[in-house]
């Protein structure tokens, strides 16, 4: 059995009472559920979308199957594949996502995505098709790119979303991410909150998955239950308020801010929010949900705002919190009076040297949902295909034109080779390769049919 920290299994025994308490620790008992998130602008969960000339493929498992409650695009699956050997979760067909954090679907879906909605501009809101939709969204703590990919899928075409990542490794993987996503009006920046504060660009919606303590990750990582202390509590709150602080100074009036951590504790959640209102005059909004979700309300005795928590063995995932909170009119004097970001201040200059203030990524062609394979992509069989992600050379058909060539599987772009006609250079990101040799059980069938 689990063997949780003495201090943690005391306080979250008397937070949430008993019963809900050992209805979590039965969970521990049981296999984490695996999920996860189509592209809507790639994939579809009709099955006959994705086999084309295959019997089966990675991500056939899933469609047609569970839909995770709470997410339109998401799906529970009957066991974890390798999914490093899936071309399609390289061409960004689907995202590997933890069901609970699917719920920011819903929380996008419950709001009035039009920045005139939340300014109280009410004869625009009177005109629902003159209303302005052309909104700014800031994904502050982005990576690795989870939220942020549901984000895009969520939001208006024509809003413009910036994915930040303060850790520059981090921040690669999350461009990585949402590069394969392959949707326009997507940039990601390598920045510290403080950073956007002084830039003085103001923001629509904003999210703020904050770095926590991580309890609510304990069932599916063993290593946030050694490094979870009280003291690691009380730094991740002070932490979280100081990002909150500067996130609101970014957020126009009347704009919404969606606040969300891994974790349990009422200090970095529930407590944080009542900071939020007493101190930034934030306004809490409810999100629509229904009771079969088994979703957990307040457990902060006298505080009764509407805030949204997942418990393992109660909701099918893992540890959340989130809530939304709003902006009023002229609010930005409190906003800006906020606490100072010090934890931010210790970089080297050789960090802030290498810093970068933007790296625009662009939207990737995807196949033709009616065609599946478009003509300026060369199709690769699924040995090519995992060849190609390990970097390897091929020889692509010999009508393929030569000089730089767009290569994919299942009609998916996969990326770029260079075809001198005796073979076809890879030009695949290194930093993206896979570098596993072994094919699992479960595609062999793909190699029997391609």
């Amino acid at each position: 059995m689990t063997q949780l920290p003495e201090a943690f299994t005391t306080y979250t025994r008397q937070l949430m009472g008993e019963e809900r308490f050992e209805r979590y620790m039965k969970a521990f008992e049981e296999e984490t559920p695996v999920s996860i998130r189509l592209n809507p602008k790639k994939a579809s969960p009709d099955p006959s979308h994705w086999r084309g000339d295959n019997e089966e493929c990675g991500v056939t498992s899933v469609v047609g199957g569970e839909q995770v409650p709470w997410c339109e695009n998401g799906y529970y699956l009957p066991k974890r594949p390798n999914f490093t050997m899936d071309p399609l979760l390289h061409a960004g067909c689907y995202y590997v996502q933890e069901a609970a954090s699917m719920f920011l679907d819903q929380v996008l879906r419950s709001l009035p995505l039009t920045p005139s909605h939340w300014r109280g501009d009410k004869e625009t809101q009177s005109e629902e098709r003159g209303a302005r939709s052309d909104g700014m969204a800031l994904d502050m703590c982005a990576a690795p790119g989870g939220k942020s990919t549901l984000l895009r899928s969520v939001l208006p075409e024509n809003w413009v979303l910036y994915s930040n990542e303060p850790i520059r490794n981090r921040a690669n993987i999350l461009k990585e991410n949402v590069t394969k996503w392959g949707y326009d009006n997507h940039i990601v920046t390598n920045l510290y909150p403080k950073d956007y504060r002084k830039s003085k660009q103001r923001f629509d919606l904003i999210l703020c998955d904050v770095p926590c303590s991580g309890e609510g990750m304990f069932r599916k990582d063993e290593a946030t239950i050694r490094e979870w202390s009280p003291q690691q509590v009380e730094k991740c709150w002070k932490l979280q308020r100081e990002i909150v602080s500067d996130a609101w100074a970014c957020l126009n009036d009347g704009g919404l801010l969606v606040y969300s951590t891994c974790t349990f504790n009422t200090k970095e959640n529930e407590e944080n929010v009542r900071w939020m209102m007493e101190e930034l005059g934030a306004e809490v909004l409810p999100v629509e949900t229904k009771p079969e979700w088994n979703i957990t309300g307040s457990l902060l005795d006298g505080f009764n705002e509407p805030v949204y928590r997942f418990i393992p063995g109660i909701t099918r995932g893992e540890g959340l919190f989130m809530c939304v909170v709003r902006k009023a009119q002229g609010n930005d004097s409190r906003g800006n009076g906020g606490t100072e970001v010090r934890g931010y201040e210790n970089t080297s200059s050789r960090e802030k040297k290498e810093r970068r203030n933007t790296s625009r990524t662009f939207g990737l062609e995807e196949a033709d949902p009616r065609t599946h394979v478009p003509s300026k992509i060369v199709n690769l069989s699924y040995q090519q295909a995992i060849a190609y992600l390990r970097g390897e050379a091929l020889v692509l058909p010999e009508d393929t034109p030569r000089g730089i060539v767009e290569v994919g599987f299942m009609g998916y772009r996969l990326g770029e080779m260079k075809n001198i006609g005796t073979r076809a250079n890879n030009l695949y990101p290194k930093e993206w390769r896979i570098k596993t040799t072994h094919i699992p059980n479960e595609y062999e069938a793909i190699l029997r049919h391609t």
